[in-house]
């Protein structure tokens, strides 16, 4: 519980500046005990994690820790945390060298320009922060170079002064992801292969970490995927990537217990929460070895702010901010129009929650299509964990929603299945409100019937449920469950309502999905799959799980057989 005596610590959603989060009493979750470990690993780190999971405030803490100008401000921003009372010699030792490349603006038109500015904004910046120590001499060395030729002009300049440098660059693949995405394998090879800007960048960051008389001291480089760095520098040979190592699992994100102990500071029902901020939010490892999972930092401060506010869970319970953009996928799944392997893998993915496979290192993008390393981007994106049985799974309802406006996405975008979402999720609504069932999978079945295309992707059981799993998910009304274990079976698909966000759902589901060739129909085999169905559901509807929403909520049984991607027959079972 906090102390009463004492303001109400803020919620630091949005914030990415440690100083910011600090002075402005904002609540913190301390990850200082890991620069002596970082300072161990050695002197140039690579760290890939997930968007929104803490990385640019974890490098704005080490700018702090680090900086020879903020010195005289270290009680006053580390008093309490690990490090304070057992600070590294190298505390407060270096001038620091901040980059963030997502203020790059991507426009191939403008991007060549916007880099050089920022570069060369930050260096002067660099430059006017430093001047009592470098002298104004430092700022001769730059007149008339480029951006890039000014980096190396500083460096020199510096190291020849008896300075050292920590150079942090955050975000460093942020606009080379979105070119890859937008415009295309040629236009971002323009950038990061031979004599692109970029690659010339990150060659001279290389020759001066090389070089003793350089002023680079440490480089610490986060992004979200390890392809931009095996482009630019053919493989991260100057130093190491830390990313899926045990002792480093942790350094970003929240374990179940900094939940606890969150949500018990603000004095917020514990028992109520945790399960549906478990569901949603946990089961991120990053390391095989690692014995913790984790919580999104973004999704956890984004539903506690939101209930502190309202005094409710968020009625979105995915924030905006998470989504990874459809783009930046794409093009991995989408040739000639034409939806490619990569599209089959996330397909299996979403049908079995989990995939096989090693995660890979390092891999160009001229090696993206490859499975194993679509498998992996998918990995360092946060829409596959690493599981206890050394499979690759998937995290968490959040990540699963994602996954299925991708599959939606997909077929959408090469024009193959296209539906009125609207018109689709005021079904579903009466489909909950009302127990109207039927007008849902009549909507699917006759798009189907039209739109001849989806046809060849509707082969098999588990490919139908998949498909109708995406499509029932355009609305949230329903928690979904595939092979939910219940009444000593696995339904094939249980729609759980999701009465945390919508207490207006009157009706469950449970539908037991049959198939059938096209080539081995006969109305005798049909009637069959029918009589298997209603046999099962019977003995689901016995699980008192089904019924744990007491009068609130009815249980409606479906049984449905498909011959192909036609839907045959489907009926509601009566519960004896």
């Amino acid at each position: 519980m906090f102390d009463e005596q004492q303001p109400l610590k803020k919620i630091p959603y949005g914030l990415a500046s440690y100083r910011d989060v600090r002075l402005d009493n904002c609540y913190y979750l301390d990850k200082t005990m890991y620069i002596p470990q970082l300072e161990n690993m050695g002197k140039y780190l690579m760290f890939i994690r997930p968007r929104r999971f803490g990385k640019s405030l974890f490098l704005s803490m080490l700018e702090c820790y680090y900086d020879v100008a903020m010195a005289d401000q270290f009680e006053q921003l580390f008093k309490g945390t690990a490090i304070y009372d057992a600070p590294t010699p190298e505390k407060n030792r270096y001038l620091v060298l901040s980059f963030n490349f997502s203020q790059v603006n991507p426009e191939l038109d403008k991007l060549d320009n916007s880099f050089e500015q920022y570069v060369g904004r930050i260096l002067l910046d660099f430059g006017k922060k430093y001047r009592q120590l470098i002298g104004d001499e430092y700022f001769s060395t730059l007149e008339g170079a480029t951006g890039i030729q000014k980096l190396q002009f500083a460096l020199d300049y510096i190291g020849a002064q008896g300075y050292r440098a920590y150079i942090l660059i955050d975000e460093y693949d942020n606009f080379t992801n979105t070119i890859m995405s937008t415009k295309g394998p040629l236009a971002y090879r323009e950038v990061t292969h031979g004599a692109g800007f970029y690659r010339f960048f990150f060659n001279l960051i290389k020759g001066a970490a090389g070089t003793n008389s350089s002023g680079v001291a440490r480089l610490f480089i986060t992004g979200v995927s390890p392809v931009t760095m095996d482009d630019v520098t053919s493989g991260f040979n100057i130093g190491q990537h830390i990313s899926l190592e045990r002792r480093f699992n942790e350094m970003l994100g929240f374990t179940e217990q900094d939940v606890v102990e969150m949500l018990n500071y603000y004095a917020l029902p514990v028992a109520d929460l945790l399960p549906l901020m478990r569901v949603w939010y946990n089961n991120y490892r990053f390391s095989q070895r690692a014995t913790k999972y984790l919580y999104n930092t973004d999704m956890v401060l984004y539903f506690i702010n939101h209930y502190l506010k309202n005094n409710d869970p968020p009625e979105e319970m995915i924030d905006q901010n998470i989504k990874t953009d459809y783009g930046k996928l794409r093009h991995l799944m989408v040739l000639d129009k034409q939806l490619n392997g990569n599209f089959s893998y996330l397909r299996h993915i979403v049908e079995t929650r989990q995939i096989s496979g090693p995660v890979a290192t390092s891999f160009p993008m001229e090696y993206l299509t490859k499975p194993v390393n679509f498998i992996s981007l998918l990995f360092y994106f946060g829409l596959l964990s690493q599981a206890d049985d050394d499979e690759l799974m998937v995290p968490n309802e959040t990540v699963l929603q994602l996954l299925y406006s991708y599959l939606r996405d997909g077929y959408d975008d090469v024009g193959i299945f296209r539906v009125d979402v609207w018109q689709l999720v005021n079904l579903i609504k009466r489909m909950a409100y009302f127990g109207e069932w039927r007008a849902v999978f009549e909507f699917l079945a006759a798009e189907v019937e039209k739109q001849t295309s989806i046809r060849d992707y509707l082969l098999g059981e588990k490919v139908i449920q998949t498909f109708l799993l995406a499509y029932l998910n355009v609305a949230d009304y329903y928690l979904t469950r595939t092979e939910h274990e219940m009444g000593k079976g696995f339904a094939d698909l249980y729609l759980e309502p999701f009465l945390a966000k919508n207490e207006r759902v009157k009706y469950s589901y449970v539908i037991e999905l049959k198939y059938l060739t096209r080539s081995e129909f006969s109305e005798t085999l049909l009637q069959e799959k029918l009589t298997e169905a209603k046999t099962q559901l019977q003995q689901y509807a016995q699980d008192p799980r089904v019924h744990g929403f007491g009068d609130k909520v009815q249980l409606k049984c479906i049984a449905m057989v498909y011959c192909g991607w036609e839907l045959k027959i489907m009926e509601e079972v009566v519960i004896c």
